[in-house]
């Protein structure tokens, strides 16, 4: 577990899980000690770890592909609750509520707004941490582009048009935290968008 990022008020902690290095989240408010778990991808004893000691309330899906739900089931056991988007839920083997577009998820005195982002999988959600610089995009936006749309429910078109019209509205210091490998921003990554367009990928 590694503390990434510590500021007034809240904490970013991150573990990387899994066959594919899988980044897992937990977003802590230090006001109350409470948070959400972004992915429970898998490694669930390190996971339900996680929970115990950063004090998890709740577990957020930012899409159903396999490798961001292994830990699904082990962690619902432990009597936390997943949300996932209703596009995506018929890929997760079970869940406890739907997440909606530009909503707002509470972790105690902090503030998560909802961002649906199709096109990596037609339910992918980005989570953004109001007042705060912090952008966690699944496997919506990387360093060096867009996620992966060759899966089945992939859509290209879709991706590029959530990333401008959802993401690059962000200020140019906003950290994008992906669901794998290494973080960047907004800002060095918004000027490249006619080369991915232009790529395909």
């Amino acid at each position: 577990m590694t503390l990434l990022i510590s500021d007034t008020g809240y904490e970013i902690h991150a573990v990387v899980v899994g066959p594919v290095d899988n980044n897992v989240f937990v977003v802590r408010c230090t006001a109350t000690g409470e948070s959400v778990l972004i992915d429970a991808a898998n490694e669930h004893e390190r996971l339900l770890e996680l929970c115990r000691i950063l004090g998890v309330r709740r577990v957020l899906e930012t899409h159903g592909h396999w490798d961001h739900i292994q830990a699904v089931p082990a962690v619902r056991d432990a009597g936390y609750e997943v949300a996932v988007t209703g596009a995506d839920a018929a890929m997760l083997p079970s869940y406890d509520s739907l997440l909606e577009d530009d909503s707002v998820i509470e972790v105690g005195r902090l503030r998560l707004r909802t961002i649906a982002t199709p096109g990596h999988t037609p339910g992918s959600m980005c989570f953004a941490l109001e007042g705060t610089p912090v952008l966690l995009t699944g496997d919506t936006l990387f360093p060096g582009g867009p996620g992966n749309t060759s899966f089945e429910g992939g859509d290209f078109t879709a991706i590029i048009d959530s990333i401008d019209r959802r993401l690059f509205t962000m200020t140019p210091d906003t950290l994008v935290l992906p669901g794998h490998g290494d973080w960047t921003t907004i800002g060095v990554e918004r000027p490249h968008l006619e080369e991915w367009v232009e790529r395909g990928w």
